[in-house]
């Protein structure tokens, strides 16, 4: 089942159910943000949709859009405290809560749909749904699925993982941003994962966000027949081309996490000499502040007030020091003319670089950054065809919403009964 599907995978039969699984029913990134609109958009397409969520479920908008919630009134790892190092590796209130919900609901029409489970709900949930393998497909929004810590990323270290998942060298390897202890429940997790999740005939299906992480998963033992790629949806910050060739400001859109490489970013503009506007919020926002006081802050935002901030952008800045599965900023920036300058660990990079929407700069050359921006704000001819490239061609590079569900009904069907004509 490997190979990306497109709008015109969508066929018959329609599930009668889907199931979303998730630790949380209220969006604080991008995964949540991603396994909500989905349910939304799937009961708008008038079929019945049921959330089965980590925490408490509540979230009123939910309810009022017609979709059940059944939750677990569970807290995050770091929420729970001490109790969180049993219950993050096996949480058996997890199996009891979707092994109870398959007993009573369950019928051949229904599909389960994976999103995140690292937090709360943890491996045991792959134990629940094993009697359903054959319907369940996991969105793999990051590396969780292979990788102890979420990313292929030597965090310590400062370099992108070679190893295989749970080999000796990974086992041994401090990767952890927190210490080697952390590492080692974060083994542990996967190990249990490992004996939890079974890929049996290609199931349960992996939906991979890029084309581009099918070897990572491969490497981390998901058997090529279960990968297919369904890239994520994107939502335009503009529906007309904004000319960033008028403009000054670059931006930085994201979470001020080390692997985002917000730091990279202020440093390359001040060596560029050229207005950065960073939008978004994290443990690095204090320090940031301080050692690039020319920087602006905007803060974290609502997508209507980013969708503003950014029609002054002459190009988005998205420093990843690790493999970026995707980056929907990069879509949102590319299908509104914002060019993107973005390093070589983006997934997106070489697609982007290709079509000429924007520029790949290399991780190991510290000057590549600066550089490139300097180069896109000296250039108003680069900046305008750029822009026209971004605006115009890389609609291949992801679904609009509407698209986005039709190819996930699409995947759905393969899993599903035949009905007679």
């Amino acid at each position: 089942m490997s190979g990306p599907i497109g709008a015109e995978a969508t066929a018959s039969p329609h599930p009668s159910r889907v199931v979303v699984l998730n630790d949380r029913s209220l969006a604080f990134g991008g995964a949540t943000g991603l396994a909500l609109l989905s349910a939304r958009l799937l009961r708008q397409r008038g079929i019945a949709v049921t959330l089965l969520a980590g925490d408490a479920g509540a979230n009123p908008a939910l309810a009022a859009e017609g979709i059940s919630v059944h939750a677990l009134g569970g807290a995050t790892l770091l929420e729970a405290g001490a109790a969180s190092l049993r219950r993050g590796l096996y949480n058996a209130a997890t199996l009891d809560l979707v092994g109870d919900y398959i007993r009573r609901h369950d019928d051949p029409g229904t599909v389960y749909h994976i999103h995140t489970w690292a937090q709360i709900l943890s491996p045991s949930l792959f134990k629940a749904l094993e009697p359903v393998r054959d319907r369940v497909f996991v969105s793999a929004h990051d590396f969780f699925l292979t990788c102890p810590n979420g990313a292929y990323a030597l965090f310590r270290q400062g370099r992108v993982c070679p190893h295989v998942p749970l080999s000796l060298a990974c086992v041994t390897t401090h990767c952890d941003r927190r210490s080697y202890a952390h590492k080692l429940w974060r083994v542990a997790r996967q190990a249990v994962q490992a004996r939890t999740l079974h890929y049996v005939g290609g199931t349960p299906r992996v939906l991979a966000i890029h084309a581009a992480m099918h070897p990572l998963l491969v490497r981390g033992g998901v058997p090529d027949a279960a990968i297919t790629t369904l890239p994520n949806p994107i939502q335009p910050w503009s529906r007309t081309r904004i000319p960033a060739e008028r403009n000054r400001n670059f931006v930085f859109v994201g979470r001020l996490h080390e692997e985002k490489g917000p730091d990279l970013a202020a440093r390359a503009a001040r060596e560029a000499g050229v207005p950065l506007v960073v939008i978004g919020d994290g443990p690095m926002l204090e320090t940031l502040k301080q050692t690039y006081p020319e920087v602006t802050f905007a803060g974290r935002q609502p997508a209507e007030a980013v969708a503003q901030l950014v029609r002054d952008a002459r190009a988005l800045v998205m420093p990843s020091r690790y493999p970026e599965p995707y980056g929907l900023v990069a879509g949102e920036a590319l299908w509104s003319g914002i060019p993107v300058i973005l390093t070589d660990q983006a997934l997106l990079a070489a697609d982007i670089a290709a079509r000429e929407a924007g520029i790949a700069c290399d991780l190991h050359r510290d000057a590549s950054l600066s550089e490139a921006m300097k180069r896109l704000a000296q250039d108003d001819a680069l900046a305008e065809r750029m822009s026209r490239n971004a605006f115009d061609n890389t609609r291949d590079l992801g679904h609009d919403t509407g698209g986005w569900i039709d190819a996930m009904l699409g995947a759905y069907a393969a899993a599903l009964p035949r009905r007679a004509a």
